[in-house]
């Protein structure tokens, strides 16, 4: 199915991290897992009602391991993929751009609940950058305000509770329905609305082909569900060599295959 795929479009969950040393959250061993009030920082009523949650997760930014992280195998392969003509796009539910670090052009990968290098004031929408709001958390300010108008400063992310960008979401159903192929790979598949492109895209008539530690929602609409560490199935899988596919190509988003 790799080799005859002429599109092949991608959903990435924590799970491809975890070998760069960023736990994931619902695995045996996930943030969540281990400490489920952890997820309260991801929680956006919250994080606006109670201080005590923003001044934690600003001390939870600055520790955050993907400061320190380093792409891996599972995050090259898609590189190699892209350098073969075949990669559509990588929707990606992680925050850690380590995608983008291994060498994808950033235009190919959609980051669906954003990027925790960023901010983003919640009264005025102001967008800065994360690193320096972390310098004045070490200088003392333990929630750091807005510094354009004095409102709740948080990380460019979508939380609980928070709609994902409609266009980031159109794109992503455009990518999920112009695809031979549809991969998702370390992830849970159990968070909406990014779990549904797999959906969209078997029912646009993609082959869907799950590689997750753990089942799936949808791994009885896979047509191959493969398990095993993705540092070395990924680049096994992507490095597959691309085989003639003698039938015409036709997916439902682009008209110039009709």
């Amino acid at each position: 199915m790799v080799a005859s795929a002429r599109r092949i479009t991608a959903l990435t969950g924590a799970g491809i991290s975890t070998g760069s040393g960023i736990p994931d959250y619902r695995g045996p061993n996930g943030l969540w897992t281990r400490d489920p009030r952890a997820q309260r920082l991801s929680d956006i009523d919250s994080y606006v009602a109670d201080p005590e949650v923003r001044r934690q997760a600003w001390r939870s930014r600055a520790e955050h391991p993907a400061w320190e992280a380093a792409p891996g195998p599972a995050h090259r392969a898609f590189v190699d993929l892209a350098e073969s003509g075949r990669l559509r796009a990588v929707l990606t539910q992680n925050i850690d751009e380590l995608h983008q670090r291994a060498g994808l052009d950033p235009a190919v990968v959609l980051e669906l609940h954003g990027s925790m290098f960023g901010t983003v004031c919640l009264s005025c929408s102001a967008r800065g950058s994360m690193r320096v709001a972390l310098e004045r958390v070490a200088a003392g300010e333990e929630d750091p305000p807005c510094t354009e108008c004095g409102g709740i400063l948080k990380s460019a992310t979508v939380s609980f509770g928070q709609s994902l960008d409609p266009e980031v979401v159109r794109r992503g159903q455009r990518a999920a329905m112009d695809c031979e192929l549809f991969l998702a790979a370390g992830t849970s598949l159990s968070v909406h609305p990014a779990a549904g492109f797999a959906e969209l895209a078997v029912r646009a008539g993609a082959e869907l082909v799950i590689c997750n530690a753990e089942p799936t929602p949808y791994d009885d609409r896979a047509a191959a569900v493969l398990r095993g560490d993705l540092d070395e199935l990924l680049p096994e899988l992507l490095s597959t060599p691309p085989a003639e596919n003698p039938r015409p190509l036709r997916t439902w988003a682009d008209p110039s295959t009709w």
